[in-house]
């Protein structure tokens, strides 16, 4: 056979096979494009949610009350199906469309966590007059998941929330008597005879706190530095002979002079002291043995995490607040086992919901790394599934950290004010041997621009008007400060 009909019978074979291939490779290509910008849009969606949540807590003064706090996450979620919106509105999905494809939201807050997926509506006889119908299909948020574990031994029958540090509520029964108690959990604290209290051999004193404070007063905006208090959790504001709260922007002045030094940081330590001791002499000897489900029967926590580990024990130079302590490692195995199991159900059980697509919704598996990020921060989780993109089906998640909050405090979100009038984070090197440093610590939500509003107007001010110096190889470079 001559070598041009060899020829032409391999371009007769080979040719259908490379259009086959090309297409195959075209259709690939397409679909990875297609992952990588529904990834994109699904995580800027979820970010617009958590800047509204954030937004809404930083300018509230009631965000850590239940109701407000309500009220927050579904201006959160309301954000996230309208940026979803429009963020996918190019590719011809609209919100109602798109909010079928997203099996639940998950809100992790302190010391517990919301899930927002859709639920069957049940009415009592007492609901008459409602406009919902009995057994409708909703969206919203499912009630309140605290970080608990139930544990049983011997006279000790107790359920413990945990929550994103050191801080435990203790509820349940102790030979026989109720118990409820709150508290952070710190070694190496000592209380002495004459009050002066120490935590690793540092020395804890008062502090003097100032900020900016913007409001509203005879119908003329004040933006002025006021030294502050802090009681109950709230911040009160010397004001010559009286003190005066912040309550969504308006001033409440009060009749008692709080003074100006805050001693909460000793009243922290003090109170740590004392329940930590009350949790040794108490429930020292609970191991992750005695760990049990809701009804008291055997909880598979037990091997998420190993059994007989004794949870309050002392480990020698460990302090119980560290990382690695045996508590701390328990209470991250708790807050897992907690959100995975109550995710996956509601997951598995939007597939009854799931009318508008035939997929088969399921809980993915988060890496290691997004794990931390959740166990250690307030987040929002959330995904998407079923959708179409070509050579299959999209099933995508996106997770996206809140670092400034009134809810928890991480070491990166302590900052530092210096004589010279910059702020530092508490884990920036450039403190080491810097004699500037002044003895007072603020959050980082102070340094976040806070609104008040009269009527129609609005005023922005920051409660602290430093700068953070940035560095050039090591050097300070005062053209590169930022906020």
């Amino acid at each position: 056979m001559k070598i041009q009909s060899l020829a032409v019978i391999f371009i007769i074979i080979m040719l259908p096979i490379s259009l086959v291939l090309t297409a195959y490779v075209q259709n690939q290509v397409q679909t990875i494009n297609l992952q990588t910008s529904y990834d994109e849009k699904l995580t800027n969606a979820t970010y617009d949610a958590l800047k509204a949540f954030q937004l809404n807590t930083i300018n509230s003064s009631t965000s850590d009350l239940a109701n407000s706090k309500l009220r927050d996450i579904n201006a959160s979620v309301n954000t996230f199906f309208n940026a979803i919106a429009e963020h996918f509105n190019l590719a011809g999905y609209d919100k109602d469309t798109l909010q079928s494809y997203v099996p639940a939201l998950v809100y992790t807050m302190y010391d517990g966590y919301y899930i927002y997926s859709p639920f069957t509506n049940t009415l009592d006889d007492e609901d008459a007059g409602t406009t919902y119908t009995d057994g409708e299909k909703l969206y919203g948020l499912k009630p309140y998941i605290h970080y608990s574990c139930r544990y049983v031994k011997g006279g000790i029958d107790v359920v413990i929330t945990y929550t994103l540090d050191n801080c435990i509520t203790v509820e349940g029964t102790i030979n026989g008597k109720g118990v409820y108690k709150t508290g952070y959990l710190l070694d190496d604290v000592n209380v002495s005879g004459s009050g002066t209290v120490t935590y690793r051999g540092t020395t804890i004193e008062q502090e003097s706190l100032l900020e900016q404070v913007g409001f509203y007063e005879n119908g003329n905006f004040t933006n002025q530095p006021y030294p502050y208090t802090k009681k109950d959790g709230a911040k009160i504001y010397n004001e010559g002979d009286h003190s005066f709260t912040m309550l969504n922007g308006q001033k409440i002045n009060t009749a008692t002079n709080y003074g100006t030094t805050d001693s909460s940081a000793i009243e922290y330590y003090k109170n740590a002291y004392e329940f930590t001791k009350w949790v040794r002499d108490n429930l020292r000897g609970l191991t992750t043995s005695d760990i049990v489900d809701e009804n008291g029967a055997y909880n598979t926590l037990q091997e998420e995490f190993g059994s007989g580990v004794n949870i309050f024990g002392s480990q020698g130079n460990i302090n119980i607040e560290d990382p690695n302590s045996d508590f701390n490692q328990h209470r991250l195995a708790v807050i897992r086992y907690t959100i995975e199991k109550n995710l996956s159900i509601a997951i598995a059980n939007y597939n009854r919901y799931a009318s508008a697509t035939s997929a088969n919704f399921q809980m993915p598996e988060l890496q290691e790394d997004e794990w931390e990020e959740i166990l250690n921060n307030v987040s929002i989780i959330s995904f998407m599934q079923g959708l179409s993109i070509g050579g299959k089906i999209y099933n995508g998640y996106s997770i996206v950290t809140n670092t400034k909050t009134k809810e928890v405090v991480n070491t990166d979100a302590i900052y530092i004010i210096t004589n010279d009038g910059y702020y530092h984070r508490a884990t920036d090197t450039d403190l080491i041997g810097n004699n500037n440093i002044q003895d007072v610590a603020y959050l980082n939500i102070d340094f976040e621009r806070n609104s008040v509003t009269n009527g129609t107007t609005t005023q922005y001010f920051y409660p602290h008007t430093e700068l953070r110096l940035l560095y050039i190889n090591n050097k300070p470079d005062n053209s590169r400060c930022s906020r």
